[in-house]
């Protein structure tokens, strides 16, 4: 099976300075990974990378076996990146803004319900538009557009930032059940002590590269399907 990411040596800019300079990492399907490391280290950069939003100038980068050096917009709808930002319209509601994302990936809008409803975000604030909703509930309408997606590789950039304590136990719920049906889940966290325990693997990034990894704190499922055989409605 190929792996959900290989990179080796990878460049890529962010216009025209560099963003990583010499990447090696590899990513199996199913498997979670972090990314540690400080500000500047390059942690957004590698998450953006793998969403093909950076353009790779040399080495290898291949995400879910398509080529980033040849084009990176084949990958696009089947990653999913929730950034510091979360991408969504304010004038649209958040049952809207969950099936905008759902119809821009080429998916049924029937996944959209069940997702609002495991995010918490029904009754009133599925029909409030996203502008009117707090930082924590907007996060949680991010997170509900990416479990209705259900992508191949979930890209998180500090996914607890703006969180709850329980938001935070069922993002946690939802990296395993992501893993488990075969996705893959890179993130990076300012926050070891959550996650880590979260993860298969941790890595540190350093100066735009990979500086060495340990031992995660998940449990390591049985099995793992592969993505293509995951069921449609995964939320």
């Amino acid at each position: 099976m190929l792996p959900a990411v290989h990179l080796r040596s990878a460049v890529a800019l962010a216009g025209r300075f560099p963003a990583l300079s010499g990447v090696d990492l590899t990513v199996a399907a199913g498997e979670v990974v972090v990314v540690l490391g400080p500000n500047g280290a390059g942690k957004t950069s590698l998450l953006r990378t793998c969403a093909g939003l950076l353009t790779v100038t040399s080495g290898q980068a291949e995400v879910l076996g398509e080529d980033l050096r040849q084009d990176p917009t084949n990958v696009r709808l089947r990653v999913g990146l929730l950034g510091h930002a979360a991408p969504l319209y304010d004038e649209l509601t958040a049952a809207e803004n969950v099936r905008f994302a759902v119809r821009a990936a080429r998916l049924p809008v029937t996944r959209v319900d069940a997702a609002l409803e495991r995010l918490g975000m029904v009754g009133r604030l599925r029909r409030t538009p996203v502008g009117r909703l707090s930082a924590g509930q907007r996060r949680r309408v991010a997170l509900a557009a990416l479990v209705a997606r259900a992508p191949d590789l979930w890209l998180l950039d500090e996914p607890h930032a703006g969180l709850d304590a329980a938001t935070r136990r069922l993002l946690a719920d939802l990296v395993e059940e992501a893993a488990r049906s075969g996705a893959a889940v890179l993130f990076s966290s300012h926050e070891p002590d959550l996650a880590v325990p979260l993860a298969d693997r941790s890595v540190t990034m350093s100066g735009g590269r990979v500086a060495g990894e340990c031992r995660g704190g998940r449990r390591p499922a049985l099995s793992a399907v592969p993505p293509s055989s995951r069921a449609a409605d995964v939320a």
